[in-house]
């Protein structure tokens, strides 16, 4: 489904945010590519699952489209930022990582500017275990997540306008799961 996501919309770089060993990376990494996509970003936490990960991208040829980073989301993302290695706003960015981080990484990207008009959101894992918070920024109108941040520590960037869904999937042990799949349209003044 992922694949047919990059496919559709084209992404120039995709982040990801939880990387383990590179199986996500190398498979949507090459998608990326195919689609015309420049640099793929797997962020992964453990240094051991990187390298892992690292060695894999290299042996399935994706060395100058992927690069793995070490550290946690924010970390992953902030170094990227700091440095210059990420555009001014990403094409998508992929959630499957720890799975309470979803909205704060999402919303230190708005804050990035790293999201706006066109870009894709995915989070994976929307039933196992399931994330209700990031859902509900999600698919909040724009006067909802404004009263949202109002009491939060995290803001985000409440003037994003997003139309997201909800995709029904399954995991490779049978069992049911999904995605949820965001779009930016725009900024609401």
């Amino acid at each position: 489904m992922v694949a047919a996501v990059i496919a559709q919309h084209k992404p120039a770089t995709v982040l990801e945010l939880g990387g383990y060993i590179g199986y996500s990376a190398i498979m949507f990494g090459s998608a990326m590519r195919e689609a015309g996509g420049k640099k793929y970003y797997s962020i992964e936490k453990s240094p051991l699952f990187a390298a892992v990960a690292t060695s894999l991208v290299d042996l399935a040829g994706l060395r100058d489209t992927v690069r793995v980073v070490v550290g946690s989301g924010a970390e992953g993302i902030q170094r990227l930022h700091d440095e210059g290695s990420l555009p001014a706003q990403v094409g998508m960015t992929f959630f499957d990582h720890h799975k309470p981080s979803y909205t704060a990484d999402l919303k230190l990207c708005e804050r990035l500017g790293l999201i706006g008009k066109g870009t894709v959101l995915v989070a994976d894992n929307m039933i196992l275990p399931g994330n209700p918070p990031y859902a509900e920024w999600v698919r909040a109108s724009v006067a909802e997540k404004r009263e949202i941040d109002r009491d939060s520590e995290e803001k985000g960037k409440a003037d994003l306008q997003y139309i997201s869904r909800f995709v029904e999937s399954f995991e490779p042990s049978g069992l049911k799961d999904a995605l949820e799949i965001t779009e930016c349209v725009g900024v609401e003044m």
